[in-house]
């Protein structure tokens, strides 16, 4: 026990005990008396909020569980937010929940049970541990897009989600085994340290097992070649579902991809970036253009995540540098940087359209969104801020993400290599503002549908509070972006052990 430490794995399990208390005393819990289990949820996210608050102090890297458990400012961060999304999550779905049935324990149970697989992802030390927390979030959210089982769209939507995500942890499991088979372990700080010495039973197999741990984590980040999936997901689930899947799954990924990539495999990063770069440039590409197509707003919105993480992989690429720990530094601090704020962002847009759901209309078509500034001046203002970031135009904070993004690019000396990079990822942003300005012309300068318009906009006060506030944080990051990203930077030194 001398080893197992814990207190450093508080955070998940004040949030397994929750969770299993909710399980439980929702059994005892009426439909009509429904707030009783959502409000027991919302309490411990808090409480789970309160303790990872008070480990954003900590600035010691401890391990817990023999080590294959990892705690340190950058989990904190990430654990964080990924509560924050899941409990704006749990706001913005009252309306759209109860309306459609879908207002019962397990909904807040699956969902406190992703998010116990998502932590899990966050701090784990070991390819076994992040297989089985991906596994612990990927059987929750499975369920949660099945959760209308008189849907047929939920139910293709939860089938392919199924079939294609067993497919991806099976790549990913395969190449933790080829990982495995080349280094002899499974602790990422020994098989970091293996690589780095020479102490492999063969180079190509670890090369091997990279792809195919790419391959899983770029189903999971919805980057093209494995993007099949995003799309159909987004538009079949239930909005709050799809709300999750484009939020606090990726701060998770987006760790995994640290600890196993940088942490556990930087010696073979020769290999790894060319990887990425595919990934990256197919991503913004397909993404960018297809998005334009869409009138569907969450399928637009499936692209644009497809678009998006293109550009997170962009920085994550970057900090392959000539031994520069600066450089490092600043390029995974501003994936990081990348991927919080997007979630912020896709949470606040999510909610806009659940804001204006109502039972019996998904309000899911741009169509859906036209006149809404004459219906409602400061929601349609809230969307403007979100549509704006999700282009990158100042002063919103998409603009800085995107800006630090190409500022890592470029830091550690200009290749040609990166400057087209750059070049390409810059003109397909240009080209994805135009998609999303669609949106705000047609707020702003539409005519509102007739049977939408003569509907007033019913929610309650906490989600319009959630909302407005997810909006300013929007506002208030991109005009002082220093305070989150120097979060962020100071976790990833800590993080590369600086």
């Amino acid at each position: 026990m001398a080893n197992m430490n814990l207190f450093a794995a508080l955070p998940e399990i004040v949030l397994l005990v929750a969770a299993c208390v909710i399980l439980v005393a929702d059994l005892f819990v009426p439909d009509e008396r429904r707030n009783v289990t959502y409000g027991l949820s919302m309490a411990a996210l808090v409480a789970v909020a309160a303790v990872l608050w008070l480990f954003l102090d900590n600035r010691v890297l401890t391990y817990a569980f023999n080590g294959m458990y990892v705690a340190d400012p950058m989990t904190s961060v990430l654990k964080f937010f990924s509560v924050l999304a899941v409990g704006f999550m749990l706001v913005y779905a009252q309306g759209y929940a109860r309306d459609r049935g879908l207002w019962k324990g397990e909904l807040f149970t699956l969902t406190l049970f992703a998010l116990l697989g998502i932590m899990l992802m966050i701090s784990a030390n070991n390819l076994l541990v992040i297989y089985l927390g991906l596994e612990l979030q990927a059987l929750s959210l499975y369920a949660l897009v099945a959760l209308r089982r008189d849907d047929a769209r939920s139910s293709e939507a939860a089938m392919k989600y199924f079939v294609l995500g067993a497919l991806a942890s099976g790549f990913l499991l395969y190449g933790m085994s080829m990982l495995y088979g080349g280094s002899g372990t499974l602790d990422i700080n020994e098989l970091a340290r293996r690589v780095a010495t020479g102490q492999v039973a063969s180079r190509l197999s670890l090369v091997l097992g990279v792809v195919f741990v790419i391959a899983g984590l770029a189903f999971k980040l919805g980057a093209v070649p494995f993007h099949m999936w995003v799309p159909d997901v987004y538009h079949g689930a239930p909005t709050p579902v799809t709300l999750l899947i484009g939020s606090a799954p990726k701060l998770a990924v987006f760790a995994v991809a640290y600890r196993i990539l940088v942490e556990g495999l930087l010696p073979l990063a020769v290999d790894w970036q060319k990887m990425l770069i595919v990934l990256a440039v197919a991503s913004l590409v397909l993404g960018n253009l297809t998005a334009i197509a869409q009138t569907n707003l969450k399928r637009m919105l499936a692209y644009s995540t497809i678009a998006q993480m293109g550009f997170m992989l962009l920085a994550m690429l970057s900090g392959v540098t000539k031994g520069d720990p600066a450089a490092t530094a600043t390029a995974y601090s501003a994936a990081m940087f990348y991927v919080i704020t997007y979630a912020l962002t896709t949470l606040g847009t999510f909610g806009v359209i659940l804001l204006l759901a109502r039972e019996g209309f998904e309000a899911e078509e741009i169509a859906d969104l036209k006149g809404l500034n004459r219906r409602s001046p400061w929601y349609a203002f809230v969307m403007l801020l979100l549509m704006f970031s999700l282009a990158g135009i100042p002063p919103t904070v998409g603009f800085y993400a995107k800006f630090v993004v190409l500022q890592a690019l470029l830091v550690d000396g200009v290749t040609s290599a990166m400057v087209w990079l750059a070049v390409l990822a810059v003109v397909f942003s240009v080209i994805g503002a135009f998609y999303y300005l669609r949106v705000v012309k047609a707020m702003y300068f539409d005519e509102p549908v007739a049977s939408v318009a003569a509907v007033p906009i019913v929610a309650t006060t906490d989600m319009r509070v959630a909302l407005s506030i997810n909006g300013a944080l929007v506002l208030v990051l991109g005009i002082l972006p220093q305070y989150l990203l120097k979060l962020c930077a100071d976790a990833v030194q800590r993080a590369l052990g600086g």
